[in-house]
């Protein structure tokens, strides 16, 4: 019973970590990000492949930041024309491209099979502190990408970033460079994201093609709605809300006997309740964006 609730704590950090990406580029920048699941997927694999190759978690993390960073640059110099529904189309595409090269490319992700025995990061300590220790590093690191998010949505960055979201022609007039803006936006949550990918990876000692399926961005979406949109703390609560739904079905399924099939229809059920009764009643999330006011 411990273990279980440090392991779903964990995945819930993890999935902050990934959350507070997206809200930095939907909350903050207004973009429709539909691929963002591969911002993490490049930080597992890369984490898998210098685990792999002999040369360390830390420089596989570092490389997957870089990497993801990099892709950030890419979307938004390729979307720079394109509309908010066609910019979600096209980083849709590009993930499903990622995802395609990596299911086929043996020679570096090991393909459908992925790359396996990956480490802990607290693999030395004995039983239970090593995964106490993997929770609370988690812990830290959102703590950590929550002042950084906040940080960055209050500063003249996050000011600039919600002009664009709300007139981006009047963000133009007004000097701004979009196209930069935009890549700011997702250089930055591509490095966030790319942490808990590489958390992920460590987490569940391996890394395959299936972390970077489409349904995993969308899970991200709904966490981040449920909570609200452009809000750190919103994103949390949402988080916390949707894997404790996760959490809550194993013990349902023990208590009233269902089949596994009847709980992950209910996981899915309790998860889509929770967000229809927010967009009927809460259209803005649990915790809205606060935006400040200027006093005439």
């Amino acid at each position: 019973m411990f273990e279980f609730i440090v392991s779903s704590l964990t995945v819930a950090g993890i999935y902050a970590l990934m959350a507070l990406g997206l809200n930095l580029q939907a909350g903050y920048a207004g973009l429709l990000n539909f691929g963002h699941i591969v911002f993490a997927g490049i930080g597992a694999y890369s984490t898998g492949i210098f685990i792999r190759e002999g040369w360390g978690a830390f420089p596989g993390a570092v490389a997957g930041v870089c990497l993801a960073v990099g892709l950030g640059w890419i979307i938004a110099r390729l979307g720079r024309e394109l509309g908010a529904d066609y910019w979600a189309i096209v980083t849709l595409a590009i993930a499903e491209i990622i995802r395609t090269v990596a299911n086929n490319e043996t020679w570096l992700t090991e393909g459908a099979q992925g790359i396996g025995n990956l480490p802990s990061l607290f693999n030395g300590w004995p039983r239970p502190y090593d995964s106490i220790g993997f929770l609370v590093f988690t812990f830290l690191m959102v703590l950590l990408a929550a002042l950084f998010c906040r940080r960055l949505g209050n500063g003249r960055l996050g000011r600039a970033l919600r002009v664009m979201r709300e007139q981006p022609g009047l963000a133009a007039c007004m000097g701004y460079n979009l196209t930069a803006l935009k890549s700011r936006a997702l250089m930055s949550a591509a490095a966030v994201t790319a942490i808990g990918g590489s958390l992920y990876a460590h987490f569940m000692s391996f890394v395959g093609p299936d972390y970077m399926m489409a349904s995993e961005t969308f899970l991200l979406w709904t966490m981040v709605m449920i909570g609200g949109l452009g809000n750190t703390a919103g994103v949390i609560v949402g988080v916390i809300l949707v894997q404790g739904a996760y959490t809550m079905v194993p013990f349902a399924r023990q208590m009233l006997g269902f089949g596994s099939d009847m709980a992950a229809s209910l996981r899915l059920g309790l998860i889509g309740l929770i967000l229809l009764s927010c967009l009927l009643w809460r259209t803005e999330g649990l915790l809205p964006e606060r935006l400040r006011k200027v006093k005439a």
